[in-house]
């Protein structure tokens, strides 16, 4: 059998490792290289490349080039490479089949298996489409293992005698985790995980360009944004910018010949401080608090009982973000600990010894992870007294430690009903249908009775890839239905921090009715009307935050202002 490989496969860039004698080995690609872009693309020849000879061509070849798609896995969204359509999953495999050909030639051996790591707050789908990537690479993804949770390994495997409590501040080019766990006798426990799967160094670079753009407008007149060689050289630049400004306190953006003003070439120029690049991208690393604090709850601490902060991901060299972090939780960061970019596929590397008994459970290092999200099911439920059959109940509450099984036993809701529709979830939300939906079977031959007297049990089973299945029995009779869930390609709602809702232009006019309802919510007094507040708040938050039409939002205010107006109707 084939050895395991350990695998980031990231947003900007992947890397490969492999266990040697105890220890995890970072593996170069075929150039020598021991961080691998992400980026794949179509040579002159109309062969699939990828890794440096892709991101090479970007600028020439815009069209025939793909970057960063590590955000749509697990999402039916299509990008184009030399006209034809690929999904997330097979851009993904080619950039995982050139990585897994250049360990093969570095080890002389045929590889087949790997350990992938993943943001922690990755969804059920995201994993799935991280495991089809690696099926259509060739190789069996053994395990997938959340990001923070590989770079406390990389820690912990050279300081097992150590008990501390820590937090890691994963962010990279794409995605924000931040992970609590406790360390003690050579066993890392994750405690809670927090996150943002949409925030990370591009959208720094973005509000970079975002900030170059309009100056260049404002002088020259000239919308440039549909010129897709154009933009990539400025993103490019504004890359270089970025990571020149955690050394340097200036730089000077310049790109000759970048558009044409009355039928002459000009340049598009600009001179960046740290300050100025800093107020740029503070709210996006100030929204970062929300996630750092909901951790530190779900873990039961205070930042006070943190021992240990551990920075991964080329995002935390940028000053801003150490200086925000020592901020927040009143401790400097360890930040020669790890390596920021290889810490995570070190750790994966060290799972994979551990699958494969290189590295003793007994002697060694262990980990316990946890589920970052609640899974459960729409059931019949009472509000204020009134049935409503849009309630989520939680079967697997977020941060719970897996593996785990866990049951709940249901009664049927109406009088001789013979069949029961299971309808699975994944949120946080009171109303299930405002939940990401997983997926529903139906369990039928339920033998005609009162309501309520049939009982089902439904158990939830989250194995340690953060894969669920669900099984539904019917007590009596012992008849079973189940379904492993097959969420890739599932249309998923977006979970998103909400907390900077009032940050985003436009947000003052739902301030008021927002406040009002959620007071309602802390007083417990809106009675029947408790789910369809907090779904209303929790929608006008997430539209703002995605930019929805001023139009949509408005319904959604008009009809939270119904609901608020009968309330004050009935006291």
């Amino acid at each position: 059998m084939s050895r395991i490989l350990g695998i980031d496969l990231g947003t900007s860039t992947s890397e490969i490792a492999i266990l040697k004698e105890g220890l995890p080995h970072v593996i170069p690609n075929h150039l020598g290289e021991y961080i691998t872009p992400s980026v794949v693309g179509l040579s002159d020849e109309g062969e699939i490349i990828a890794g440096s000879e892709a991101a090479e061509q970007l600028l020439l070849k815009p069209e025939d080039t793909v970057m960063e798609v590590k955000r749509l896995m697990g999402s039916d969204t299509k990008v184009t490479m030399g006209g034809e359509e690929y999904t997330p999953q097979e851009i993904s495999s080619y950039l995982l089949e050139y990585l897994v050909q250049c360990a093969e030639e570095y080890i002389s051996e045929k590889i087949e298996r790997a350990v992938i790591t993943v943001p922690a707050y990755f969804s059920d789908t995201q994993r799935k489409a991280v495991v089809e990537a690696g099926k259509l690479a060739g190789i069996k993804v053994e395990r997938i293992i959340n990001e923070p949770t590989a770079a406390s390994l990389d820690y912990g495997i050279d300081h097992m005698e150590e008990c501390k409590n820590i937090l890691v501040y994963d962010l990279g080019g794409g995605t924000l985790d931040v992970t609590v766990l406790e360390m003690f006798d050579g066993v890392l426990e994750v405690k809670a995980s927090s996150g943002n799967n949409r925030l990370g160094g591009k959208d720094f670079d973005n509000s970079l360009m975002d900030y170059c753009l309009e100056r260049f407008h404002s002088k020259y007149g000239i919308d440039i944004t549909d010129d897709k060689r154009a933009m990539m050289r400025l993103k490019k630049e504004c890359e270089k910018c970025k990571i020149a400004l955690s050394t340097d306190q200036e730089y000077s953006i310049v790109l000759p010949f970048f558009a044409e003003a009355n039928g002459k070439p000009v340049s598009l120029e600009e001179e960046i401080d740290r300050q100025l690049f800093e107020n740029l991208i503070k709210a996006h690393i100030d929204s970062t608090r929300e996630p750092i604090q909901r951790a530190l709850h779900d873990a039961k601490l205070k930042k006070e009982d943190i021992d240990l902060i551990l920075l991964v991901g080329g995002s935390t060299r940028i000053p801003y973000v150490r200086d925000f972090i020592e901020a927040e939780l009143g401790k400097a960061p360890g930040l020669s600990l790890v390596d920021p970019d290889l810490a995570v596929v070190r750790g994966a590397s060290i799972q994979a010894g551990i699958l494969e008994d290189e590295i003793s459970a007994e002697d060694g290092i262990m980990i316990t992870d946890v589920c970052p999200y609640t899974l459960g099911v729409s059931v019949l439920g009472y509000v204020g007294g009134i049935p409503n059959d849009d309630v989520f109940d939680v079967i697997i509450p977020r941060n719970t430690t897996i593996p785990v099984t866990k049951e709940k036993i249901y009664g049927t809701a109406s009088d001789d009903q013979t069949a029961v529709e299971i309808d699975v979830y994944q949120g946080e939300n009171k109303k299930a249908s405002t939940n990401n939906s997983l997926g529903s079977f139906l369990l039928d031959g339920v033998p005609p009775a009162p309501a309520f007297q049939q009982k089902v049990k439904v158990g939830f089973s989250y194995d340690a890839n953060g894969i669920l299945q669900v099984e539904a029995t019917i007590v009596s009779t012992g008849k079973k239905a189940d379904i492993t869930i097959e969420t890739t390609g599932v249309d998923m709602s977006e979970e998103i921090d909400l907390s900077g809702w009032k940050d985003v232009p436009g947000s003052r006019g739902y301030r008021a009715v927002i406040n009002k309802a959620e007071k309602l919510l802390n007083q417990e007094e809106a009675g029947i009307y408790e789910i369809d507040i907090d779904s209303l708040i929790k929608q006008i938050k997430r539209g703002l935050l995605k930019g929805e039409k001023k139009e949509v939002l408005d319904e959604y205010k008009d009809e939270l202002f119904e609901i608020l107006y009968d309330l004050e109707d009935d006291e």
